[in-house]
């Protein structure tokens, strides 16, 4: 479809500055011009005439899902993206059971066992770093210059138990 050209009747012109206002108006009519449809191309048609507010009818049902409460139609959204998102994970570990089916038995035990392997020995990595950090304190540096400095090594613990609160704080040093 071919945008019709603005009638000559409603063709912007260049004016004095004094006219701006007729000539907004003259350019918005030009623009309504363009985009209005022809009256032989309609291409929808609205109603205007004023809807009841209660009628007699009773409800139709409506094309698309049926009527739901919100918790079931947020299930229903997580079920229909939960299918969509498990397609590619399906595809996957059908591809990978498929080439397994072509190799080396033993290449496929290697393969399975290789995780476990790893973890077992990023496991005992971390146990001997923490077992390293609690039996070597970190050292602390304290510089102190002017007035008499005293340094108090006591150690406060509080235990709460109860309903109704009740605390005691042992003071060991």
């Amino acid at each position: 479809m071919e945008p019709r050209s603005p009638s000559p009747a409603h063709a912007v012109q260049p004016t004095a500055p004094g006219h701006a206002p007729a000539q907004a108006h003259l350019l918005i009519q030009a623009v309504e011009d363009v985009y209005r449809p022809a009256p032989d191309m309609a291409t929808s048609y609205r109603d205007t005439s004023p809807v009841p507010a209660v009628g007699t009818a009773p409800p139709v049902p409506q094309p698309g899902r049926p009527p739901m409460s919100q918790r079931a139609t947020d299930l229903s959204a997580l079920i229909l993206t939960t299918s969509v998102a498990s397609v590619p994970i399906s595809g996957s570990v059908s591809l990978v059971l498929w080439t397994a089916g072509h190799v080396d038995p033993v290449v496929v035990g290697i393969v399975a066992g290789a995780p476990a392997v790893f973890l077992a020995a990023l496991s005992r990595v971390f146990k001997r770093a923490k077992e390293t950090a609690v039996a070597a304190p970190p050292e602390i540096h304290n510089h102190y210059s002017g007035a008499t400095v005293l340094q108090d090594h006591r150690t406060v613990t509080s235990q709460t138990h109860a309903l109704v609160a009740r605390t005691r704080n042992e003071l060991r040093g």
